[in-house]
């Protein structure tokens, strides 16, 4: 037991600082890791927000062309029907 307890002592003091090094230098990689791959997920969040917002734009566009479009059909079929009521009434109206 004596070899087992110095082989222990021996590398518990050295090893010890090595194993903690380690550690502690995988601990930074993993922090840096980490933070890069949420730099990645803000950046693709970003980018899908910028194209969420492009595509709102143009719906709404989309929207107010068909809007001004359909304003245009109403106004023509009430000049249409101007035209035949007073074309049916022969212009009495």
């Amino acid at each position: 037991m004596n070899n087992n307890e110095n082989v222990t002592g021996n590398l518990t003091k050295r090893d010890l600082e090595l194993v903690e090094k380690i550690i502690y230098k995988n601990n930074d990689d993993v922090a840096v890791s980490i933070a890069r791959s949420f730099e990645r997920l803000e950046e693709r969040i970003d980018s899908t927000e910028s194209r969420i917002y492009s595509r709102l734009s143009d719906v709404e566009d989309k929207l107010e062309s068909n809007r001004q479009d359909s304003t245009d059909t109403l106004g023509e079929m009430a000049d249409n029907l101007k035209g035949l009521r007073e074309a049916v009434s022969g212009g009495k109206n």
